[in-house]
C-alpha cells in the first residue's frame, strides 16, 4: 500500500529535478550575495546558462538523453529553469559562479549602505 498522496504525485510529475524543480539554498556571506543550486549529473559547460537581468538571476539547465538503448531510466532530461530575485545594490560586474561536486554556486557583492539611503544635505537661504 501506497503512502502517497494525490498531491505528491502531482508534485513530482512535473518536476525535472525532484522536488520543487530546481532546488535552491539563498543566504548572505558578508557583502555578498550567494545563491547555491542543485544541478546534479550536468556539464556546467554545455548544460547549464546564468544570466542577470535587472533584479533577476535566471538559471536554466538544458540536459539532453545521451544514450537511447535503455530499458528503463528515472533519469530527468529536457529544459527547465529557475529564477532567483536579487537584493537591491547587487553589483552585476562582481558576479561569480562554479560548480563542483553536483552544486552550482553563484555569488555577487552587494553594495554597502543600500537601505541606509543617501544623505542629502540642506541648504540655507538667508
Amino acid at each position: 500500500m501506497s503512502t502517497l498522496t494525490p498531491l505528491d504525485l502531482l508534485r513530482w510529475s512535473w518536476s525535472p529535478f525532484p522536488g520543487p524543480g530546481i532546488r535552491i539554498e539563498e543566504h548572505l556571506d558578508g557583502d555578498r550575495f550567494v545563491v547555491r543550486a542543485e544541478l546534479p549529473g550536468v556539464d556546467p559547460g554545455k548544460d547549464v546558462e546564468v544570466t542577470l537581468s535587472g533584479e533577476v538571476l535566471k538559471i536554466k539547465v538544458e540536459r539532453k538523453e545521451s544514450f537511447t538503448g535503455k530499458a528503463h531510466s528515472e533519469f530527468h532530461y529536457g529544459s527547465f529553469y529557475r529564477t532567483v530575485p536579487v537584493p537591491p545594490g547587487l553589483r552585476p560586474d562582481t558576479v561569480d559562479a562554479s560548480y563542483q561536486a553536483g552544486i552550482l554556486t553563484i555569488s555577487a557583492l552587494i553594495a554597502e549602505n543600500q537601505t541606509a539611503g543617501k544623505p542629502i544635505p540642506i541648504k540655507a537661504e538667508s
